[in-house]
């Protein structure tokens, strides 16, 4: 019942954008410790993390165990990010100028955008869809089904901290070191979850592919879903891209004769993640019942 009312809330309200989120108020609760903890080596993150993930974390088990089922359906609900990832890479696939495309993708990625085109905007749209496919409804789906709702707002929060502070500059380098560790062990299994999800509903299912090209992202997860994607729908993603004026130098991912991310092949590529997120969430729901 906790899992099928939170789908519900999620597809009809989806994420709420107010400053009382708990996403949004856990990024002030992180940005608060930050300034009084931050220090530049290894265990001032880990000692930050602690900290920052600990005292939310005992008052969401409190709710869980005094609030009781209402709690739970909420705490699940604030987990996902479905209905929002969609929207918003929907309106750079459909945008009807280069300049609209530029200003949606720069919404979604940290990217420089200013160089792109439509097609650059697109490829970056699908590959931030195929990478949240896993971060923002299949891994906080794993982690209920084994800790419960609890566990699923646990992995949001690690997930938000690595977005913060798993920054490979000088200031985040050794402080984040500690939470972008934490989330890739998070993520290992739901990443590979989510590109076998895609390549189930997709047009390819040859793994050793799949496990061959992903091992060239810069990620240890992140690859999987991208390129699971690629194939998937056909259509060629990753590429070089420039992050704060610097390039980044990164292969191309699918088949020598993957389509361009034009309209039709990134609305096909859409409808993938869609179809394999909807597989997901049955199989949650079956998975759940069964325990």
């Amino acid at each position: 019942m906790t899992l099928l009312l939170a789908f519900l809330l999620e597809w009809l309200i989806g994420d709420p954008q107010s400053s009382w989120h708990p996403v949004a108020l856990f990024g002030r609760w992180t940005l608060w410790c930050e300034s009084l903890l931050y220090g530049d080596s290894c265990m001032s993150g880990v000692i930050a993390w602690l900290i920052v993930t600990i005292m939310p974390l005992g008052l969401l088990w409190g709710g869980h165990l005094y609030v009781g089922w209402l709690f739970d359906v909420l705490l699940l609900w604030a987990a996902l990010g479905w209905k929002s990832l969609f929207q918003h890479v929907q309106a750079v696939i459909v945008s009807e100028s280069r300049a609209e495309a530029r200003l949606s993708v720069a919404q979604i990625v940290s990217r420089d955008t200013a160089a792109m085109s439509e097609q650059d905007a697109r490829r970056a749209a699908l590959e931030s869809l195929a990478e949240n496919a896993s971060d923002a409804v299949v891994a906080p789906l794993f982690w209920f089904l084994l800790l419960g709702p609890v566990g699923a707002v646990l992995y949001r929060m690690l997930n938000t901290l690595d977005a913060m502070w798993g920054y490979r500059n000088s200031r985040y380098q050794a402080f984040g070191w500690w939470a972008a560790r934490v989330d890739d062990v998070a993520n290992w299994i739901p990443a590979r979850i989510t590109a076998w999800l895609m390549l189930r509903v997709g047009r390819s299912t040859d793994w050793r592919v799949i496990q061959k090209q992903a091992s060239t992202h810069a990620s240890p997860n992140a690859g999987w879903p991208e390129v699971a994607l690629a194939y998937a729908a056909d259509v060629q993603l990753g590429g070089s891209v420039i992050r704060a004026g610097i390039i980044d130098e990164r292969p191309f991912y699918g088949s020598d004769a993957a389509r361009d991310a034009n309209m039709i092949a990134a609305c096909e590529a859409l409808l993938i993640v869609r179809h394999a997120l909807l597989l997901a969430a049955l199989l949650a729901c079956g998975i759940n019942l069964v325990l």
